[in-house]
């Protein structure tokens, strides 16, 4: 019922800049929050950033003050602002979105997207 989009992900060297889009589709009624999770091999999904829908933001420590998540309501749209890059960021970034379909309108799921690798070489 709601496909999710990415874009952005690549190579990019240490100290370099990346900007993650996702664009979600599909029978929405409203959308609660979006986020984006990464994961390496070997380590746990995390969070790095979320924004909810009156703009509240929230951020892994790892990626303060160099990360900025945004959104755009009238697009469906998250975006990642990603500075300052660091190798420790290497992973594939995953779009989140809580959202509650037409259908059924009192009830949210979560969704995920494809996944977009972030390569940042040192």
């Amino acid at each position: 019922q709601v496909q999710l989009v990415e874009s952005g992900g690549g190579l990019v060297q240490a100290g370099g800049s990346l900007r993650l889009s996702c664009a979600a589709s599909g029978s929405i009624f409203s959308i609660n929050a979006m986020g984006w999770y990464r994961q390496t091999p070997g380590k746990q999904r995390e969070l790095v950033a979320s924004i909810t829908s009156d703009g509240s933001t929230r951020y892994a420590e790892s990626v303060k003050g160099r990360f900025t998540i945004s959104r755009d309501n009238a697009k469906n749209t998250v975006y990642l602002q990603m500075n300052s890059l660091k190798p420790e960021d290497t992973a594939v970034y995953y779009c989140n979105v809580r959202a509650a379909l037409a259908q059924a309108m009192s009830v949210s799921y979560m969704y995920w997207g494809q996944g977009t690798q972030v390569t940042v070489s040192s």
